[in-house]
């Protein structure tokens, strides 16, 4: 797992505005459309890192 390509992609779903990051499902429909498959299985397999990356910025 590239932590480094998940964050940059998290940062820019973020950036973009289309949604609160606290809606994960949403989160990855538009990381899907984008993409970004490493994010989407990430948040798969890895909810509560995911969840903690958003409250506090670490990865």
């Amino acid at each position: 797992m590239n932590r480094a390509k998940i964050r940059s992609q998290i940062l820019a779903i973020r950036d973009s505005g289309e949604t609160n990051m606290f809606a994960v499902n949403m989160v990855q429909v538009i990381a899907n459309s984008k993409g970004y498959y490493e994010l989407v299985l990430f948040i798969e397999e890895h909810k509560a890192e995911y969840v903690h990356f958003i409250l506090t910025g670490e990865l």
